[in-house]
């Protein structure tokens, strides 16, 4: 099964400082052990709100929001895309990671037949 790790945050992640050297090296270690394991697909750590956009669907009105979305509590900030057996074995390898703080959600990737 495929799952979408997605890292949160909020407003006062968006204001934390940036991780140590020592903070990235064990973040760099972690993620090999998980491409080594063959359950990283894809990753990605994302540009602030303030430079996305949304496009709200409203019957065939189409409206375009430019960031920052203040009215929005948790952001996503990256993500990982895994290749796991289960949500279990998911839950297992995000809980090694070695992160001090933050909001982390798995989701399972809905599979459509033929696609």
């Amino acid at each position: 099964m495929r799952v979408l790790i997605l890292a949160k945050e909020d407003h006062q992640s968006r204001a934390a400082t940036p991780p140590t050297p020592q903070e990235m090296a064990e973040f760099q270690k972690f993620n090999e052990e998980l491409v080594k394991a063959g359950v990283v697909i894809g990753d990605g750590r994302l540009y602030p709100s303030s430079q996305g956009k949304r496009l709200r669907f409203d019957g065939k009105k189409r409206t375009i929001i430019d960031g920052p979305f203040a009215e929005t509590k948790e952001l996503v900030a990256g993500y990982w895309l895994w290749q796991v057996r289960s949500m279990d074995e998911a839950m297992e390898w995000l809980k090694r990671a070695p992160f001090d703080a933050g909001t982390y959600e798995i989701r399972q990737i809905f599979e459509m037949e033929g696609m």
